[in-house]
């Protein structure tokens, strides 16, 4: 099979028209711009040093040289955050497809490679059903041959619910597909379809009937919690729904793999196949990564198609020419020969105006791609990627072996689909102890070892030899959900910033393992993420102790009139102001910046703080941490909250808690201040920048101030934790009052 391919790719030499071409992201003049302000900004940091280090050498007494400690360390992390943010701005890269092109070399079905697509769910209550359906729906209706089409959804929670869900859509799809042809329509996800379209015809009408009854037979199985006899129509789905006996729990149960539509009888439509993979307590699962090379594995059985796509749960196709985009790349020899996986950005759809919690993560899913791509391409972002099955057995020219033969990426699957030799052995590597003693994790398939198995994967992929492309065209190719509440949204990335150190304190460190297997630039650039964890420590120094000095009158930086304020003020300005213009070419709008660095500082002193805090004690040997999947379920209050942008706190969290206190002591530091100067308007020279870092986090923080003393919907910071806040704004101010 994947001769066939590389057949195809070898014939695409030879065509006339391009496939693809790639420019500058900007143009050589901003290029430029760029690399002089790095370099006078490289200066400016050096020079700061200097004066922390003078300042250590001669400090005017202990408490000088403690706060100098604390400044010169803040900065040295910052410092290297900006250092190596920069190697994304060095060479970014703009791609463009010729899907039309590929006329020369697709001249009938047969011409088309195979396409395998997963997606993974953990939990209906979370994950709602009708979610996950949407998203298969909306592959199952690309515009590719649906014989060559197979979508595979893995349920790793192990529910019977979502069995059903997808056995009612496969009914659906049987209508909405042709629907969707004969139409042209281009959003494939019905409830986006229904959502955005109004205009109403019969044949229309009929559809959307049909998918409400869907929806509501879906909704009411998970309200009773079960599914009972009256949702099952036929024997084959009273046989496949028995199999939940009552032993069977999410975390102890057999392999389960139902083949729900089969394109070999019905031309219309593609396979579909659900896969519960075999859990019990003895046996580690490995999380997501584990679901997808237990996909993996089943997939090669069934269908082993040479191009693979990973998806979420709540990542559904907004372009059903996705596919054709994608083979522009595989199809060129010219970078197919070691191209793993092409990546598109993660968009979201029901933002708030200006995205209130920054869940677009413009750098992590657009601005470090697209400068990642200049160099050796894109991290892999854990959903919108197309992978080469190929690449998941070593590297390019290092092939590891599968211990079946029937995993070998080149294995052709000649049995039916519904065969009980090949659903017999999909249950076998389904099994949870299949990988036992083999190389599953390790050098096959995804990679175990991190909360980030995408991450970790494509890192170590590109260790290998690999490279990767980001393709980011002008219709959005996927949408998917963001937190609707900042819990969600803290606890998110604090699974991922666990998974980050992880990777930091491996072998396979980016620091050391990344700049032998793939260069300097390219693991600096992995290492943006990876400082996350770090950013706590300064954005913790800045938000309390410019603040506390503040408050007894104490001045820790240069006064106004001193030539080191201008160098402070050209750092910060210089950081702030660079970022600010990038957001503003990629067409967004002032608040949404504004929102976006107020979210740094909150995920500093939440995420990053705990993250970095379970690490530790994990390390330790003191506690754990599992997987948590965030909760896609919105009620309808929260839902109207987030549309007004007001910060959604509700559930109380010791996350709350650092973030609270720092708005206490900002407020109470800035009015101290403003008090002080006042009294003695002779010092504000000195308390100048203070006063200014003070300012700066008290607007930051009016959604807390407003949480904490004027709203009184669901959604305010609970009691307990602005007393809490309030308690250790006290002790901080006297601690400080005893040190200053």
């Amino acid at each position: 099979m994947m001769e066939e391919h590389t057949a195809r790719a070898a014939a695409a030499a030879a065509v006339s028209l391009p496939l693809h071409s790639e420019s500058p992201h900007i143009s050589r003049r901003a290029t430029a711009f760029n690399r002089v302000f790095a370099a006078f900004y490289a200066a400016a940091i050096l020079t700061l040093f200097y004066y922390h280090l003078a300042s250590l050498l001669y400090p005017a007494s202990f408490t000088s040289f403690f706060v100098s400690v604390l400044l010169f360390i803040s900065d040295v992390v910052l410092a290297l955050f900006w250092a190596v943010t920069q190697t994304n701005r060095m060479i970014p890269l703009r791609r463009r497809e010729f899907p039309g092109n590929l006329e020369q070399l697709l001249k009938k079905d047969s011409d088309f490679p195979a396409l395998d697509v997963f997606i993974c769910t953990a939990d209906p209550y979370k994950e709602p059903p009708m979610n996950v359906v949407n998203t298969a729906l909306s592959v199952m209706a690309y515009e590719y041959p649906t014989q060559k089409l197979s979508v595979y959804v893995s349920d790793d929670g192990g529910s019977a619910l979502t069995l059903f869900a997808f056995i009612e859509a496969a009914r659906f799809a049987g209508e909405w597909l042709p629907f969707c042809r004969r139409n042209g329509v281009v959003e494939r996800n019905p409830d986006a379809f229904f959502a955005s379209n109004k205009d109403s015809n019969s044949e229309k009408e009929k559809i959307k009937i049909m998918y409400e009854k869907m929806k509501m037979r879906v909704e009411n199985a998970l309200e009773k919690g079960k599914v009972e006899d009256e949702f099952i129509d036929g024997e084959e789905e009273r046989m496949g729904l028995d199999k939940w006996t009552k032993s069977f729990t999410p975390r102890n149960h057999p392999p389960i793999i139902q083949v729900l539509s089969e394109s070999s009888k019905n031309k219309d439509m593609p396979n579909l196949i659900y896969v519960s993979r075999e859990k019990n307590a003895a046996s580690h699962h490995h999380f997501k990564a584990g679901a997808l090379n237990a996909l993996l594995r089943v997939s090669a059985v069934m269908t082993n198609a040479p191009i693979i796509l990973t998806l979420d749960c709540d990542t559904y196709s907004n372009d059903p020419q996705t596919p054709s985009r994608v083979l522009c790349y595989f199809l060129d020899p010219r970078v197919a020969t070691n191209l793993s996986y092409i990546q598109f950005p993660q968009r979201f759809h029901g933002l708030s105006k200006n995205d209130i919690y920054a869940s677009e993560y413009k750098r992590l899913y657009l601005f470090n791609p697209v400068g990642m791509d200049g160099l050796l391409g894109p991290a892999y972002l854990g959903t919108g990627c197309f992978f080469a099955r190929r690449s998941f057995f070593g590297g390019p020219s290092s092939f590891e072996a599968p211990e079946l033969s029937n995993l070998h990426p080149n294995h052709v699957v000649e049995t039916p689909i519904k065969s009980r030799e090949v659903l017999d052995l999909a249950c076998v590597v389904a099994g949870c102890e299949y990988e036992t003693h083999t190389k599953w994790g390790s050098k096959l398939g995804f990679r175990y070892g991190s909360l980030v198995e995408d991450y970790f994967t494509g890192y170590l992929l590109q260790s290998e030899g690999w490279r990767s492309i980001f393709c980011n065209p002008d219709r959005v190719a996927f949408y998917g959900d963001a937190p609707m509440n900042l819990l969600d949204a803290v606890n998110q990335v604090k699974r991922w910033v666990i998974g980050l150190l992880e990777v930091t304190f491996s072998k396979y460190s980016p620091v050391t393992f990344g700049v032998r297997s793939i260069g300097l630039l390219m693991s600096l650039s992995y290492c943006h993420n990876l400082l996350w964890s770090f950013l706590f420590f300064p954005v913790s120094v800045y938000a309390f102790l410019p603040q506390l000095a503040l408050i007894n009158g104490v001045s820790i930086f240069p006064k106004v009139s001193n030539p080191w304020f201008v160098l402070y003020a050209f750092l910060c300005l210089g950081a702030y102001g660079q970022d600010l213009v990038e957001f503003l070419l990629d067409g967004n709008a002032l608040k949404k910046w504004w929102n976006d660095q107020r979210i740094w500082s909150i995920r500093s002193l939440s995420s990053y703080l705990f993250a970095s805090m379970e690490f530790s004690l994990k390390s330790l040997g003191v506690s754990g941490f599992g997987f948590n999947v965030t909760s896609k379920v919105v009620d309808q209050e929260q839902s109207k909250r987030y549309e007004q942008e007001l910060f959604e706190f509700g559930a109380s969290s010791p996350m709350f808690v650092p973030m609270a206190t720092a708005a206490t002591v900002n407020l109470v530091g800035f009015g101290g201040g403003v008090i002080g100067i006042w009294r003695s308007r002779g010092v504000w020279e000195e308390l100048f920048g203070q006063m200014v870092v003070a300012g700066f986090v008290v607007a930051n923080c009016w959604p807390l101030y407003e949480a904490m003393a004027f709203r009184k919907d669901g959604g305010k910071l609970p009691p307990k934790i602005t007393f809490l806040s309030f308690f250790l704004a006290l002790l901080l101010c006297s601690f400080a009052a005893f040190l200053f």
